[in-house]
This record gives structure tokens, C-alpha cells and sequence, in this order.
């Protein structure tokens, strides 16, 4: 059993195939004992957006249960828990090296995953999406330094869900989205003021290839190179503006204008509640 004072921090990068690209993740693979002030410790010395924390999954009488593909997940930020994280999941799935099905209990729900060496995709609890109030919008333009005329008009700015909550905006230009630089404080306050997690910034490249930029300021973290959960909750927002009427394959570049880039793909069908990303994981 991991020593719980001082667990071994696993270090990966997921959404990639190159250490040096894709978002980094902590995994502690044993975090029995630990409690949340610790997990909240180790992630805030890990620094990474993310750092998951597995457990044994318990039976109704309190004891580890038989299953080995059945685990207890929690995911701290530097400064705050979340509900559900995308690329630390990839990269605990990975880590775990147990190709097939394994279940993730996250505090969002039941999140399934199917696994290859190297590569996971996760299934998501299902997602929703609400329009944004005028109010919000407004904020989040005031926080971002942008105009309604940045704001692309096929694609209303919406509150989407997709085992955490975030804010979907989308803008006309590449450019626009690249030249990014945003009051940190106040937007970290809409995002927590709606119970959400990141922003998640979008441009259309091509019908089926998005880029996208999600500051994160109520974790701490300036940016996601890759947010695993954002893109589920996205492929839930264009079901949900009726931008889904056959079954979409959908790729984000995530990372790039960080200098890591990402890879998410993301499948959504018309009737289906719940979307699947899939990305690679690699030890750093």
C-alpha cells in the first residue's frame, strides 16, 4: 500500500503522444487515509491543474471491493476540488494500465472508460446546456476584453454541463481567440458564481474541427492546455443548440496558443444524453 503521508505522485500529460505537450495531471493510484486537506495539499505542491486521487472502490460492509476496474475517483485543483476533470481521467485510466472497461465513481457520477494501452475514452454522465442571462454575457465579455461583435452569432453563449459546468462562448476569428488575455479576478468570480469550472473558448476551424482556450481561474490556473470535461459538456452544447442532427466526430486543438498542444475527440449523437472524448496519456 502507498505510504499515506506520502503517496507517489504520478506525473502525466493527456490529450498527447509528446510529454511536452497536452495538460498535466497528478495521480496518486493509492490515496487511501489521505483526507481533503492533504489531497488539497499534494495538488497545490504537484501545481498542476489537476491532480486525481483513486481509491478502492468499497463493498456495503465498508471492505475493499473484489473488482479491479471499479474505483473512487476525487480531483483537487491548487485552490478547490472539482466535481470531474477530463484529462486527469485519461491519464488515471493510463496510469493504470488495465486495457478494457474500467468505472470512475467521480463526485459528478458514474463516468465510464474504455481503454487501450496509452489511450482512454471516457463516456460522461449526461450533459445539459442552458442559454446564458444577458447579464452573465456581458460579465464574461467585460472579463474577457472582448465586444459582442467578437462573439460568433451561429453559436449563442450557453452554461454547459458535462460532469462540471462551464461557460461556452464562441468568437468570429482565430485571431481573436489567440490574442486571449482576461481579468483573472473577475471572471473567477462569474465561473464561481454559477458553480462552474473553466470558460470554454471556441472558434470553428472546419464543420467538424474546433479550437478552443479554457481559462481556469477558479482552480488557480491561468489556462487548460487541454480540458477533457469542457469538451464533453461542448459536444452536450451543440446537441443542445440543435447543431447535432446525426452523429458527429468532432476534434479540438486545445494547448496550441500555450505552446502544448492537444488533441480531444469527441463523439455526440442526436438521442444520446451523453457524449465520449477520447485522448492519449504519457508519463513525464
Amino acid at each position: 500500500m502507498t505510504d499515506v503521508l506520502e503517496p507517489e505522485v504520478l506525473r502525466y500529460s493527456a490529450f498527447t503522444t509528446d510529454p511536452a505537450g497536452g495538460n498535466q495531471a497528478g495521480v496518486v493510484l493509492d490515496a487511501t487515509g489521505l483526507d481533503d486537506a492533504r489531497m488539497l495539499a499534494i495538488a497545490a505542491e504537484v501545481g498542476y491543474s489537476e491532480t486525481a486521487f483513486v481509491f478502492p472502490r468499497k463493498d456495503e460492509h465498508g471492505s475493499d471491493a473484489d473488482d479491479e476496474r471499479e474505483f473512487d475517483v476525487r480531483y483537487f485543483s491548487p485552490l478547490v476540488e472539482v466535481p470531474f476533470c477530463g484529462h486527469a481521467t485519461v491519464a488515471t485510466a493510463v496510469a493504470l494500465e488495465r486495457p478494457g472497461k474500467l468505472r470512475f465513481h467521480t463526485p459528478a457520477g458514474l463516468v465510464e472508460i474504455a481503454t487501450t494501452p496509452g489511450t482512454a475514452t471516457l463516456t460522461s454522465v449526461p450533459t445539459s446546456s442552458t442559454p446564458a442571462p444577458d447579464e452573465d454575457v456581458a460579465e464574461a465579455l467585460k472579463a474577457l476584453g472582448w465586444s459582442a461583435d467578437d462573439l460568433d452569432p451561429r453559436y449563442p453563449v450557453h452554461w454547459a454541463f458535462g460532469g462540471a459546468r462551464h461557460l461556452v462562448l464562441a468568437v468570429r476569428t482565430r485571431e481573436r481567440l489567440a490574442a486571449l488575455d482576461y481579468d483573472f479576478d473577475a471572471l473567477g468570480d462569474l465561473l464561481r458564481a454559477n458553480d462552474a469550472v473553466t470558460a470554454q473558448l471556441v472558434h470553428q476551424r472546419a464543420e467538424d474541427v474546433f479550437d478552443a482556450r479554457d481559462p481556469f481561474p477558479v482552480g488557480g490556473v491561468v489556462e487548460d492546455a487541454a480540458t477533457g470535461a469542457a469538451a464533453l459538456a461542448f459536444g452536450g452544447y451543440l446537441r443542445a443548440i440543435g447543431e447535432v442532427t446525426r452523429p458527429r466526430s468532432i476534434t479540438i486543438h486545445q494547448g496550441v496558443d500555450m505552446g502544448r498542444p492537444s488533441l480531444l475527440e469527441i463523439e455526440v449523437s442526436p438521442d444520446d444524453p451523453q457524449v465520449t472524448v477520447t485522448g492519449s496519456a504519457v508519463r513525464i
